[in-house]
């Protein structure tokens, strides 16, 4: 089952204006992905009631995405915990 096209597919079927179209869509609506969103939704309300119902809370949304990498570390973060 073929849910989209190839690279090269893409590159003949799409104009590079549609293409930037698309790409300011995801900057700000997100994944395309709707299993994805789904999963972040579920998982901010998750973050939410844990940080609510512990002492110490620091939870994060990424903490209840298994499907989700954590974002890079930006180099003050890392100055910071070291």
């Amino acid at each position: 089952m073929s849910i989209g096209a190839t690279v090269a597919e893409a590159q003949e079927r799409v104009s590079l204006t549609e293409f930037r179209s698309w790409v300011k869509y995801r900057a700000k609506r997100g994944s395309l992905n709707f299993g994805m969103r789904i999963e972040y939704g579920t998982a901010m309300l998750a973050s939410i009631y844990a940080n609510t119902h512990s002492q110490h809370g620091g939870y994060t949304v990424v903490d209840f995405m298994p499907h989700d990498s954590e974002r890079p570390v930006t180099l003050e973060e890392a100055m910071k915990s070291w």
